[in-house]
């Protein structure tokens, strides 16, 4: 039986993302993930600081819409830190 294999992205790994750039081209960004955020209202994107193959742009944080990506290559994949039992769920109290 095949084992189960969990990827994800983690902080500090190294991806080349290509993702749609302007009319009938794509963007290729290579760099290290650096986590999410939002923008707007529902809408998220990656993080991305740009690596030495990107000249004068090297250590700039690019923000990728997920929508827009095409595919994503691993070039050097971290271990994941986060411990998920230290993890607490928000509490609301209203």
């Amino acid at each position: 039986m095949k084992e189960k294999v969990n990827i994800e992205l983690t902080t500090g790994s190294k991806y080349k993302i290509f993702s749609l750039g302007g009319k009938e081209n794509t963007l290729e960004s290579e760099g290290y993930f650096e986590g999410y955020i939002s923008i707007g209202v529902d809408e998220i994107g990656l993080l991305i600081k740009l690596c030495e193959k990107h000249g004068d742009m090297v250590n700039k944080i690019r923000i990728i819409p997920l929508h827009v990506i095409l595919a994503i290559d691993i070039l050097d994949a971290k271990p994941n830190n986060d411990n998920d039992d230290e993890k607490e769920m928000p509490n609301y109290v209203g």
